[in-house]
């Protein structure tokens, strides 16, 4: 649902403020296409105006976030140690990639030889604050703010309007897409922890108009083929209602604007015509829809990628910033605390992660970094891969009150891997290092919220320029400064 929000910041009753959300559905009310998808372009433009920035030109005008929820281990991916005690030591040999000197894990050997294309941050790391779950960890990574308000279980509460926004929706805020193209889109489910379902995956006090656009394919999370389902009803024309019909419509709304100069005036300021015809271009054009059919893929493109949700996901994502949107996030294909293929490995780590979720990740990653290198895309696509954590470097403990076998490992937000790719970063290089164990950086730790800040310095914008939340009050974007040391 596309949703008509107030003055961001404001009280929407408040008429000196400006037009007021009553007085938009009271315009839209005489259209013959309707304000919902025309006044979100509307309100975005406006936003952006009377945003302070302190925008510069950037290495990156696209990006793609894949986020591993549920915590992947490091240890037993991209950061193997070998030589440890039987109760800390990876099940996994190590193996050798295109970067000298540097070691992943078996599972990853379609990695190993694109790694010369990307960079590994083996720094990550935070201390938490308050809660020691996914939804806790996964909100800070994705917004760059912790939040204290939590359910008598002991979780974050489902999303509000008053939380953080996604960092998608400040991106696509600040740099709106120049194309009529769906400007953010998430997929192929949403971020979830038991029963909290999309914190951190909204636009929050920004409004709805800066949520991105939810792809969730019906079926369950192990259904592989689910993406070949996908359903984009609310981008297509109705069968009785042709481009040519309803552009007659929007051309019957402009002579019934002509004859009302008192409406013509009131909303002068507002460049209603420019947003309807944006918003018409988006649904006439066929470029959203377009974007969404796998199908016409070749075939050995589809298998490279991989034939399952994850692998379908990233070659959807290549299809999507190709058409024009300015972010997709991939969240893992799994709810946070779960079984089988979640990256939530408490027990049965090793079945789980060979078997399961390591080839998924190793195919889909590999050729999407390798496919936008080829088609020359790399340069100005950002690609991230992170979790919110990693996992306990010894096996079988509990951190986080978790029960955990000798064959699992618990939660670790003090030290873990993240994969960072195009946009101006540098190749083949490997920022930051952790201990003997695995258990917390030796050099260069780089927190949540400085990862954010370096996405936001690729974008051309300054991550201590101020938003307003819902109480007006002024917030950075992101407390946190960018890691100067991962650009080329």
């Amino acid at each position: 649902m596309l949703v008509i929000p107030g003055q961001p910041g404001k009280d929407v009753c408040d008429r000196q403020l400006g037009m007021t959300r009553r007085d938009l559905l009271r315009i839209g009310g005489s259209g013959m296409l309707g304000l919902s998808l025309g006044s979100l372009l509307e309100l975005q433009d406006r936003t952006v105006q009377a945003a302070p920035s302190k925008m510069g030109e950037g290495t990156a005008k696209n990006i793609i976030l894949m986020f591993l929820q549920g915590g992947p281990s490091h240890l037993d991916l991209w950061d193997p140690k070998p030589n440890l005690p039987d109760n800390m030591v990876g099940p996994y040999k190590e193996i050798s990639t295109k970067v000298p000197g540097v070691k992943f894990t078996e599972l990853l050997p379609q990695l190993a030889q694109v790694n010369d294309k990307i960079t590994l941050i083996r720094s990550m790391s935070y201390t938490p604050i308050g809660l020691f779950n996914h939804t806790a960890a996964i909100y800070q990574m994705l917004t760059g703010y912790t939040t204290d308000k939590v359910s008598a279980s002991g979780q974050l509460e489902p999303p509000s309007p008053k939380d953080f926004p996604n960092f998608g929706s400040n991106l696509v805020r600040l740099k709106p897409s120049q194309v009529p193209m769906l400007p953010f889109v998430m997929l192929p489910r949403p971020l979830q922890e038991s029963n909290v379902v999309g914190k951190a995956g909204t636009a929050g006090f920004l409004g709805r108009a800066f949520d991105p656009y939810y792809l969730y394919p019906s079926g369950d999370d192990m259904k592989m083929d689910k993406m070949d389902g996908i359903s984009i009803d609310d981008l297509q024309l109705r069968p009785q209602v042709h481009s040519g019909r309803l552009q007659r419509r929007a051309r019957l709304r402009d002579v019934i604007n002509q004859g009302m100069p008192d409406v013509e005036n009131a909303v002068s300021d507002y460049k209603l015509n420019e947003y309807y015809g944006r918003a018409l271009e988006l649904v006439t054009s066929g470029r959203a829809r377009d974007a969404f059919a796998l199908e016409r893929e070749p075939k050995q493109v589809r298998d490279r990628y991989g034939r399952n949700t994850f692998g379908q996901s990233c070659l959807l994502a290549r299809r999507l910033i190709e058409a024009g949107t300015r972010v997709v996030e991939v969240v893992w294909p799994k709810v946070a605390n779960s079984d089988n293929h979640s990256w939530d490995v408490h027990k049965g780590l090793t079945k789980r992660m060979k078997d399961q979720s390591s080839p998924m990740l190793d195919g889909g990653l590999s050729a999407l970094v390798d496919d936008l290198d080829q088609r020359g895309m790399l340069e100005e696509t950002m690609i991230v891969a992170v979790g919110e954590f990693g996992r306990s470097p010894e096996r079988g403990v509990s951190t986080s009150g978790n029960d955990n076998s000798s064959d699992g490992r618990d939660h670790w937000p003090y030290c873990y891997t993240a994969t960072i790719a195009g946009g101006g970063i540098k190749r083949g290089y490997i920022h930051g290092e952790s201990d003997k164990t695995g258990s917390a950086p030796t050099k260069d730790p780089v927190h949540p919220r400085e990862l954010l800040a370096t996405i936001y310095q690729a974008f051309g914008i300054d991550p201590s320029m101020l938003m307003y939340n819902h109480l007006n009050q002024p917030r950075e974007l992101v407390k946190g400064f960018p890691v100067t040391k991962l650009f080329a």
